[in-house]
């Protein structure tokens, strides 16, 4: 993998995001207020949803930002025709950086090439661990004691690719599925702006298959289950 970075201290102007939804776009709002911030290095220039129903979608207008909907359903299985729709409304927006915020769609790897360490997706569980359907289900089960959240680079393989940011909660011997991923819906709301930030400003670098920061440290405090 190769990339570019920049500094800190360089002048970078606000990198051009897409968000892509097909639900209630929790994140998604979370990226919003964040970027809504002074001196965050990246601006939200659109949210795209692949169904007109997603409940996001009016969040995102509340916050005047463009609102697009592409529905995939009429393409069936044709995901290059889908792909190829979107990447013209990418391109026509000079969109730098996708955001994927429970995007409920399967990309090829041509598209995900494309974009090779220019799309984020957030995944709730401690990848590797965990990936797929049902992280909350298969972390329970496996009896873990602490669980999170990933921010991760999208490759074409599913809830892979290079690792930006992670963020973990403890995991109670009498936790439901949705209790549990209520906590760490928390902690997904914290890490993916920050994650955004972090690639926005160039203070992110690719060392073979892992991705290294610039950041402002790490806290050290050990997270020990049970106390």
């Amino acid at each position: 993998m190769t990339a570019t970075s920049t500094s800190p201290g360089d002048a970078v102007s606000k990198r051009r995001v897409a968000i892509l939804i097909s639900g209630r776009g929790s994140n998604m709002a979370a990226l919003i207020e964040a970027a809504a911030e002074d001196g965050f290095p990246a601006e939200i220039a659109v949210v795209i949803s692949n169904t007109a129903s997603a409940g996001g979608l009016a969040i995102a207008q509340r916050s005047g930002i463009e609102t697009l909907v592409i529905e995939s359903k009429p393409f069936g299985k044709d995901r290059a025709g889908f792909e190829a729709v979107l990447q013209a409304a990418l391109e026509q927006r000079k969109i730098e950086l996708i955001c994927l915020g429970g995007f409920m769609r399967l990309f090829t790897a041509e598209f995900v090439n494309r974009w090779h360490g220019r799309m984020l997706n957030i995944h709730p569980s401690l990848l590797p661990s965990f990936p797929g359907l049902d992280p909350h289900g298969q972390a329970l089960r496996a009896g873990v004691k602490i669980s999170g959240a990933t921010v991760h680079f999208v490759i074409a393989e599913t809830d892979a690719g290079p690792i930006v940011m992670q963020g973990a909660v403890p995991v109670h011997d009498d936790d439901t599925a949705d209790g549990l991923a209520a906590r760490v819906l928390a902690v997904e709301h914290r890490i993916y702006p920050k994650a955004l930030e972090l690639v926005a400003s160039g203070r992110t670098r690719f060392e073979g298959d892992l991705c290294k920061s610039t950041s402002n440290g790490v806290d050290d405090q050990v997270l020990i289950v049970p106390a």
